[in-house]
């Protein structure tokens, strides 16, 4: 099977390629190159020993996306491109829509045109808002709080409609907490563009010295130590899980919903310790205000991933923390490092 990977350069994007190809997939990616590099692309290559077919396309342009379609028999898609910090979209809620949902309406509608009806959607746990109760199980009711989202579930919502309208489709929706670690080899890894807008890779910013502390967003959430709690998972186990629920959609038309999470929650501070102890440097931080758009506490139910699509997620937290330390050491200024 042909895949193609929108947002292919990015940070999970980049390490799905990898597992897609290690599965026997062959991949085409596309992605518009505004928040990420496409030296991410060419070290996946050198991981991965073979050619990947790159074109710059953003997701909005239907006649460029048309010819990517029209050059290469695509099969399936898995579909990354947006763009995807919380707090950033309270600011830009016009931009998030236009691109995250307004994008995913003409990949859709490109699709069906070419009678490929295998898409993978990467969602998100901000699809619960601010849930009732944790662990987060998938038929928990949904309520975004925020742009970023609410995009998401809109996109659901969306495709969901797409499913109900014609059943031949192979739709996954893939709700993931949050993302950390990098491949083993230290050659990939996160690298946002500007001030980081996640936890961890502010924390190793702050650790390998280019930032010069830690804002820690709230002391006052009902949490153990008043920070809040999230579920961590490592970006490799979590590029699995798309390969798992592409093979999962190969036996028949459906629409599935799955979370992509550990299962463990942990809150700031315990990440503050839990990278200190890989990295063996200080992370200097200071607590201020809640963000807006921010919950007290959010971790998965991972129990139907594993009955659905047989997966779970394997490293630990020790681990997770090793990886995106060795790539941030290696990469001090991410892929710029080395250019």
């Amino acid at each position: 099977m042909k895949i193609l990977v929108t947002g292919g350069t990015g940070y999970i994007g980049s390490h799905t390629c990898i597992e897609l190809i290690k599965a026997g997939y062959e991949v085409v990616v596309v992605d518009n190159l505004c928040n990420s590099s496409l030296e991410s692309l060419r070290r996946v290559e050198s991981l991965v020993d073979c050619k990947i077919p790159f074109h710059k396309v953003d997701v909005r342009n239907k006649a460029e996306l048309t010819q990517v379609f029209k050059k290469y028999s695509i099969d399936g898609v898995i579909h990354f491109a947006g763009l995807k910090a919380v707090g950033e979209s309270t600011n830009k809620p016009i931009e998030y829509y236009h691109t995250n949902v307004g994008g995913t309406f003409i990949l859709a509608e490109v699709m069906q045109n070419f009678d490929c009806t295998t898409f993978v959607f990467s969602s998100s746990a901000t699809v619960y808002g601010n849930p009732h109760t944790v662990p987060i199980k998938e038929n928990f009711p949904l309520s975004a709080i925020n742009p970023y989202g609410r995009s998401k579930l809109m996109i659901e919502e969306f495709l969901q409609d797409v499913f109900k309208a014609d059943d031949s489709w192979h739709i996954a929706l893939l709700r993931y907490f949050n993302p950390l670690g990098a491949h083993k080899s230290g050659l990939i890894g996160e690298d946002p563009n500007d001030i980081p807008s996640n936890l961890i890779p502010y924390i190793s910013q702050v650790a390998i010295g280019k930032l010069k502390k830690l804002s820690v967003f709230g002391g006052d959430y009902n949490t153990p130590d008043g920070t809040g709690v999230r579920d961590y998972i490592h970006v490799v186990d979590l590029a699995k899980g798309h390969v798992k629920a592409l093979q999962a959609l190969e036996n028949k038309p459906q629409i599935f919903t799955v979370n992509l999470g550990t299962g463990n929650g942990y809150s700031v501070l315990e990440m503050i310790k839990a990278f200190k102890k890989a990295s063996g440097k200080a992370v200097p931080y200071q607590i201020v205000g809640r963000r807006l758009g921010d919950i007290a506490s959010c971790y998965a139910d991972p129990k139907y991933a594993l009955e659905k699509i047989g997966w779970s997620a394997k490293h630990k937290l020790d681990e997770m923390c090793e990886d995106t330390w060795r790539w941030q050491s290696k990469n001090p200024n991410g892929y710029a490092s080395h250019k």
